[in-house]
This record gives structure tokens, sequence and C-alpha cells, in this order.
């Protein structure tokens, strides 16, 4: 059994745009905690990025849906690691919302 965790966030970029900033970021993230995770793996399908993460014996997978005016981030994560779902949450509204922000220029 596994946890959902959905995100919304809207925007006003355009899907491209939205696209461009969101890739950048999973790409930023990836990075980032590339030594904290066994492996991690970002694949776009037009407008629908999906993602798989494997860490700490545990598989989790996102799908990331850009439309027009709003980012749709869904999440599973498997039961063990749906103890720090909320804070799995929050990292995503936070860096969803930052990516997004208009007249923003993301952090690198």
């Amino acid at each position: 059994m596994s946890n959902k965790i959905v995100v919304t966030v809207p925007h006003n970029l355009g899907v491209e745009k939205a696209k461009q900033r969101l890739a950048e970021r999973l790409t930023k993230l990836q990075r980032d905690y590339v030594d904290k995770v066994a492996h991690s793996e970002v694949t776009w399908s037009g407008d629908v990025a999906n993602i798989h993460v494997k860490a700490l014996g545990q598989t989790a997978s996102a799908q990331i849906t850009v439309l027009a005016d709003m980012a749709r981030v869904e999440v599973q994560l498997p039961w063990l690691l749906a103890a720090i779902s909320g804070r799995v949450q929050q990292m995503i509204q936070h860096n969803a919302d930052d990516v997004l922000k208009i007249g923003h220029t993301p952090k690198k």
C-alpha cells in the first residue's frame, strides 16, 4: 500500500516555460541529492514528467502534469515513507511555488 500526495500549483507561464523551469529544477535536485539516493530517473512524455526515485531500499514515483495555467504533482510514497508525507508535500509545494513564480528567476 502506498501514500499518495497531490499538489497543484497555479502559474501563468504557459506550458513550455513552466516545463523548462520544472525540468531545470528536477535536474538540480538530482544533482544535489545524488549522494542520498540510489537511483533517480526523470522522463518526459509530452507535457508529463514521470519520476522514479530509489532511496533507503524504497521506491517512490511521481508524475508532474504541466498545463497552461497550473502544474499538478502526484507522488506515490511507499507505506514505509508515509510517515514523512507531510514533509515531502511541503518540500514539493515550496519547490514548485519557487520555480513557477512569475517574473522570478528560479534558484540554481
